[in-house]
């Protein structure tokens, strides 16, 4: 187990270093370049018809759930423990410039989640038994990009990866975080949390996006709700805060016996990789989830993934990172949901349990979500049997996760969560042309409303030509 965890951590720093973070990056601004910055300019569009629209029914189409459930079910795995612990780390490892790196990545984390998703809506399939849909990397890597067996691999990893960042990392925290507040014992945490995510999951996915559209927005405008009041509090820190994030973004926070360019490296670093992990643009999750919405157009469903990453990190994130700074204590030497907690109690008196309550539907959700995805992900490599074998193992390791169990595979995980974003972004860099051909063929006439998935597969089959220049 000890060379396996050596191995392991030495393809970590990889996954999670320089090289998978320039390439993230890179297929971000490339996107951002061959769409024209359409994530941008029509950024008004996308929330008009995204925020505004989230109780709206939808414009017909074809799917299995609404358009809003299915971003909920994405949002529910994307929004976790992240948001709280993540951000605050990255701040205490980065300094407050990391704020600035993590907004960076989520700017062009738009333009590459809105680009998974279309591609999930375009190579999406439909089990004409059952009238389920699936969709993901898996399926346009295999469909659209011809190649196979690197779809099947990134199923594998999801699949495996699901246990560990998707299951067992979220009920410990959810254990820790309530032991710590309310004194209830980790097993008995572990208990409640797997029976209640059984009820939940066993549903399937129509189930898990009417629990997610209820719950997602719930923890969302709590966890805002609580973030602000601390913010409104401590209003006069905020122009500080602000000076703070951009003052350091670009020279770092000298450490104790460093200096100002390992620093800025440190600081973009944290900050970067943080809001990829938040918002796991390029990592090819979300869009398994997006796969199952009830759309007319890939384009029109692709709008909801710009508006998953605003909410994940620009609004979620930054409610954390501001709290923090405004509270002071960013360099107390705290780290992760301690820091976050600290900063919420110099709030006001009990905000910690703002960041109990928060932590834990954040995580709850994330079980949900990734419930889904390794169970689509099995179902691709092994066969739709593969669902209910998935769902045995995966709900009794959420009681195990609680009291810590089968720690070393959690390690494991994280790394197969990472190399996920390989076979993911070589789909994506494959298929540029049908990205930027299915943008070009909804914005010629965005309100007109397709019937079918037929009328958008036409574009493919060359059924008419689109102008590529």
């Amino acid at each position: 187990m000890k060379q396996i965890l050596a191995i392991n951590a030495a393809i970590g720093s990889f996954v999670w270093g320089w090289p998978m973070i320039i390439l993230l990056l890179g297929t971000g601004l490339f996107y951002l370049i061959r769409t024209k910055a359409i994530v941008v300019r029509k950024f008004g569009f996308i929330m008009s018809n995204t925020l505004m629209k989230i109780f709206h029914k939808g414009h017909g189409g074809e799917g299995e759930v609404t358009a809003f459930q299915a971003v909920s079910t994405a949002l529910a795995a994307t929004v976790g423990t992240g948001n709280i612990a993540g951000v605050a780390l990255a701040i205490a490892i980065g300094g407050p410039g990391a704020v600035f790196w993590m907004w960076l990545s989520a700017f062009l984390g738009m333009s590459t989640k809105f680009s998974e998703v279309i591609l999930s809506i375009t190579y999406r399939i439909k089990n004409k038994e059952t009238g389920a849909y699936s969709g993901g990397p898996m399926y346009y890597i295999s469909r659209g990009a011809k190649i196979k067996w690197l779809g099947k691999l990134f199923a594998i990893f999801a699949a495996i990866a699901s246990f560990g960042i998707g299951n067992m990392t979220q009920s410990n925290s959810i254990a820790e975080t309530i032991h710590v507040q309310f004194g209830v014992s980790p097993i008995i945490v572990g208990i409640i949390l797997a029976v209640l995510a059984a009820f939940v999951i066993i549903g399937g996915i129509k189930r898990i996006g009417s629990i997610t559209e209820k719950l997602v927005p719930f923890m969302a405008v709590f966890y805002i709700v609580g973030s602000l009041v601390i913010i409104f509090i401590n209003i006069t820190e905020v122009p500080h805060a602000f000076g703070l994030i951009f003052g350091n973004a670009f020279t770092g926070t000298a450490a104790v016996g460093g200096f100002a360019g390992s620093t800025l490296m440190v600081s973009m670093k944290a900050g970067i990789s943080r809001g990829v992990f938040t918002n796991e643009a390029g990592l090819g999750s979300a869009p398994i989830a997006h796969a199952a919405a009830t759309t007319d157009h890939p384009v029109r469903q692709g709008m909801w993934g710009v508006f998953e990453v605003f909410v994940d990190t620009f609004l979620v994130c930054s409610m954390t990172a501001l709290v923090v700074l405004v509270s002071g204590k960013w360099d107390s030497g705290l780290q992760g949901a301690a820091l976050t907690t600290q900063a919420f109690n110099e709030g006001f008196k009990g905000g910690g349990y703002i960041v109990a309550v928060g932590l834990t539907l954040f995580a709850f959700s994330t079980i949900l979500g990734w419930a889904y995805y390794g169970e689509k992900c099995s179902e691709y490599v092994l066969g739709p049997k593969a669902v209910k074998v998935y769902r045995i193992i995966f709900i009794p390791l959420i009681a195990v996760g609680a009291v810590g169990g089968l720690a070393p595979i959690w390690a494991i995980a994280d790394t197969l969560n990472g190399l996920m974003a390989i076979p993911n972004l070589v789909g994506l860099l494959f298929l540029t042309p049908v990205v930027v051909a299915m943008v070009k063929d909804f914005f010629k006439d965005p309100d007109r409303i397709r019937e079918s998935d037929r009328e958008y597969m036409d574009l493919l089959e060359g059924r008419y030509k689109v102008d590529d220049r």
